[in-house]
């Protein structure tokens, strides 16, 4: 079983910026550098929507329309970690924040569709308020 933890939410400012981890755990058969990796968000009375995802064969990635230019997601194998970099984060993002893995790494060619990540972690708060 695979154990994802997310991290570095809290409450910025409009413009601001913030960095989300996903940290990857537990004993797998699979080495986690075979595992796609997604970043998901549900604000309140919404719901879930996929927000970026990295495969692992080539590290290519997909964004949605609304977070493109602005959030850029990276992983590092070695230390089982995601990163999800929030950059001129506005009201419309607050909300929840999930990273999710799966293997094997599903295609990047749209936004992540939750049905196929079989992990997900318990999600971390993102408040964008001045």
């Amino acid at each position: 079983q695979l154990q994802l933890e997310e991290s570095g939410g809290g409450l910025v400012q409009p413009g601001g910026s913030l960095k989300l981890s996903c940290s990857a755990s537990g004993s797998t058969r699979v080495d986690f550098a075979y595992y796609g990796v997604a970043w998901f968000r549900q604000a309140p009375g919404k719901d879930r929507e996929g927000v970026a995802c990295i495969r692992s064969s080539d590290d290519s990635v997909y964004y949605g329309d609304f977070v493109k230019g602005r959030f850029t997601i990276t992983r590092d194998n070695a230390k089982k970690m995601v990163y999800l970099q929030m950059d001129n984060l506005i009201a419309e993002d607050t909300g929840t924040y999930y990273c999710a893995a799966t293997v094997p790494s599903p295609p990047v060619d749209g936004i992540p569709v939750a049905h196929l990540y079989d992990y997900l972690g318990q999600g971390i708060q993102v408040t964008v308020s001045s």
